[in-house]
């Protein structure tokens, strides 16, 4: 079922937009910085692939390329025909820092790629995920609940609380840990709904507003991908 380039779909036993299982194996890659010139993004990608081919067993295929959608692509594309169908984007954070090279290089993966591949995109905070399963995301993780607990950050599904200066809960690392996972769990069923009910885009523009480059993102997203977009959009 889509609702825009969203997907909510099954992959083996979880309903996609979904945490993945933590049981999958993240193939060995060959790690690089975002902004490094292309010959060494290039030796990471090609890396990265050759260390695929010498793996014994398939799992979660890491996409390096930098700064780079046409290395992306490549890694993606090499990475699936080896018989991985779910790509994990590397340099996560940094992607979320440029709205443009975000949309470009997701959406030229996601439009490269087998549909029954899935791209899963770690350390993405609640506010971020409807964007991100917008865009064909399916995958998510829960890391950024630990993370940000760890510096006493509790998250809601649009924003982030200090609580040394927001004193809105006293909570123990443990206790803000969990309530950060559920705020995740509960921003991947909020999105499963509202595939289901055809009203992604509504939540999209909402959590968009508490985001700058969330709503700098969406606005490339609608410029410079109509087809993308278009193609996947139900008509009433």
């Amino acid at each position: 079922m889509h609702d825009g380039p969203a997907r909510l779909g099954k992959y083996f036993e979880m309903v996609t937009p979904a945490i993945v299982n933590n049981s999958l194996i993240i193939l060995k890659d060959e790690p690089m910085p975002y902004n490094v010139p292309k010959r060494l993004a290039e030796w990471s990608v090609n890396s990265t692939i050759e260390n695929a081919i010498l793996s014994e067993e398939n799992g979660i295929g890491v996409v390096h390329g930098s700064k780079y959608p046409d290395l992306r692509v490549e890694c993606a594309t090499k990475l699936e025909e080896l018989g991985n169908t779910i790509l994990m984007i590397a340099n996560p954070e940094e992607l979320i820092k440029r709205s443009k090279d975000l949309v470009e290089i997701i959406v030229n993966i996601r439009e490269g790629i087998n549909p029954n591949s899935a791209i899963y995109y770690p350390f993405a905070e609640p506010a971020f995920i409807p964007f991100l399963a917008y865009l064909g995301v399916d995958l998510f993780d829960s890391i950024a609940g630990d993370f940000y607990a760890s510096l006493n950050i509790l998250l809601t599904p649009s924003i982030k609380y200090d609580l040394n200066t927001y004193k809105i809960f006293d909570m123990d690392l443990q206790e803000l840990k969990d309530y950060n996972k559920k705020t995740i769990e509960f921003t991947i069923r909020e999105v499963q709904e509202h595939i289901k009910n055809g009203t992604l885009r509504n939540l999209v523009e909402e959590r968009s507003c508490s985001s700058t480059e969330a709503m700098t993102a969406l606005r490339i997203l609608d410029r410079d991908y109509k087809d993308f977009i278009g193609k996947y959009t139900q008509l009433y």
